[in-house]
């Protein structure tokens, strides 16, 4: 009856409940806020804890590998899409902008611990997040310069640099404390580490949800509309990149990768961006959470449709 090994072993319906929890009880949001921070941070710990450390970052074969692959999800992708909008001439619409933002934002910081979810070892994700962060400063120059009102691009490039240190930091601390204290952990301190960074993530999302109620109770037709936009991106893209990469990697990787093309990280953009650009799609970051802390279950089944995991 340990908590932290029933969060691990029923760690999809863990993630609802918080989903359900910022839903439902939005002013619990407020005292929330200022704790974001500092989850981010225990999350990475603890995910990277539980991580053998000759196996985080993989051989320097696989790193070229993943930084191809994130220069086509944060660089090739959002061009695309702006090229979209340029010849439609949407570039203004908040549809628009919302999708450009998903798709030039580096991976979650959760992703290696919705891996576990899925199970399948964390480290391939864990990789494309530290270089999609390291190389979104590189990756996100050319939108910015397209779309000068998007905002300050050194606000952008400052707040990638403080994930990138935090995820460094984290990793580093994590690693020190693996190879001193914890050489060779028990399976029962490898579920309690996974329940923690479970609970971590169900907490995490209360202080992200307030908008999606404020707009449901405004306009519950708006709401839905941007329920369904964040669905289908999610989700879509999670399905076209596992129908592309299944017989191309191996079962880890292709989860990994189709995973993280769906869940990124847009919340580092608005630091920078201005009110007037973030206002029309606020409704959008609240929405963007459902489909990402529904991926464990609406695409378990897909992903292990696959060989069994490595």
């Amino acid at each position: 009856m340990n908590p932290l090994h029933l969060a691990a072993r029923h760690g999809p319906r863990v993630l609802i409940a918080g989903l359900a929890a910022g839903l439902l009880l939005p002013g619990l949001a407020e005292p929330m806020r200022d704790l974001l921070p500092p989850l981010v941070v225990l999350l990475l710990f603890v995910t990277v804890l539980r991580m053998d450390p000759e196996t985080i970052l993989g051989s320097l074969s696989d790193l070229h590998q993943v930084a191809f692959t994130v220069v086509g999800f944060q660089f090739v992708i959002p061009l695309i899409i702006l090229a979209i909008g340029f010849a439609g001439g949407w570039t203004g619409t908040p549809v628009l902008l919302s999708l450009l933002i998903m798709a030039a934002a580096p991976s979650i910081s959760g992703s290696p611990n919705m891996c576990l979810m899925m199970g399948y070892p964390p480290e391939h994700a864990m990789r494309m997040l530290v270089v999609g962060t390291a190389l979104l400063p590189l990756t996100a120059f050319p939108l910015f310069l397209l779309m000068p009102e998007l905002g300050d691009i050194q606000s952008v490039l400052l707040a990638g640099l403080q994930l990138l240190l935090t995820i460094l930091c984290a990793t580093g601390a994590a690693i020190f404390v693996r190879r001193v204290w914890l050489r060779s952990p028990s399976h029962s301190t490898l579920l309690n580490l996974e329940g923690l960074g479970t609970i971590t993530l169900a907490v995490f999302v209360i202080g992200l949800m307030p908008s999606v109620s404020a707009t449901a109770l405004e306009s519950p037709t708006i709401a839905v509309f941007w329920i369904v936009l964040a669905c289908l991106a999610n989700f879509g893209t999670q399905i076209v990149t596992f129908c592309l990469t299944r017989d191309r990697l191996p079962a880890a990787s292709s989860t990994a990768v189709s995973l993280i093309a769906g869940n990124r990280n847009i919340a580092i953009f608005f630091v920078a961006l201005p009110p007037e650009v973030t206002a029309p799609i606020m409704a959008f970051i609240g929405a963007y959470q459902i489909p990402m802390y529904l991926t464990p279950v609406v695409m378990r089944h897909l992903y292990k449709s696959q060989r069994p995991p490595e």
